[in-house]
């Protein structure tokens, strides 16, 4: 999608970030998940799966590249900057024990480049070393990461909004339920992985969930 600014530009337009993990998709696979996103009207995608090889993992990306593409929706690739580079993704997602974040601006200057931060220092950190934006989490228990912290809460994206001046997303078992709590707190960017990976209807999830959440914004 363009050039950097272009990326950034359209980044924040984006309301649901929604997440792929294929265990957690009641036997569907991810393409299948992501036919359910774009049908849903879902504008940004992040491909995340652990468990397959480089090269498997690289075709998967090279597909969603493809149908992400046609369908207008930014691909943000979990991890792996080669990979995202590689597909012509439009950003990349990365995580405290992944590539720096100083290192991956240097390889990749046209990617949006994203951080996941637990605590405020994490937050201000990426930051201050360029992240384009960063993830807080997690907000309440999930069951998508083996984390050892606890629940960070609502409460704490009120204490972190106030000092970031790029974007964000929040994210850890946030649904139907509770995604108003998250809205009140300041966030408006919601990533989320079985609240609409394990939906009957995937598609009728996300319009449901982007639907509070632009009314919550209006």
């Amino acid at each position: 999608m363009g050039n950097k600014s272009q990326r950034r530009a359209a980044f924040d337009q984006i309301d649901l970030y929604p997440v792929t993990d294929q265990g957690l998709s009641l036997g569907r696979t991810d393409l299948e998940v992501l036919e359910g996103l774009i049908a849903g009207g879902a504008r940004i995608v992040q491909l995340r799966e652990k468990h397959l090889s480089k090269k498997d993992f690289y075709l998967l990306a090279q597909d969603f590249r493809d149908r992400t593409a046609k369908a207008g929706m930014l691909l943000i690739i979990n991890d792996h900057l080669d990979i995202a580079l590689a597909c012509g993704a439009d950003g990349v997602h990365l995580g405290q024990d992944d590539l720096p974040l100083t290192v991956a601006k240097k390889l990749a200057p046209d990617l949006v480049i994203g951080v996941s931060t637990h605590s405020l220092e994490e937050a201000l950190e990426a930051q201050e070393q360029g992240a384009d934006y960063v993830n807080i989490g997690p907000i309440f228990a999930t069951q998508t990461k083996e984390l050892s912290m606890s629940p960070l809460g609502p409460e704490t994206i009120n204490k972190i909004v106030p000092q970031l001046k790029i974007p964000f997303t929040v994210m850890g078992g946030i649904n139907q339920s509770n995604i108003r709590e998250v809205l009140r707190a300041g966030a408006g960017k919601i990533a989320v992985v079985t609240a609409v990976t394990k939906a009957e209807d995937i598609g009728q999830a996300v319009q449901k969930l982007r639907k509070i959440i632009v009314e919550f914004s209006a």
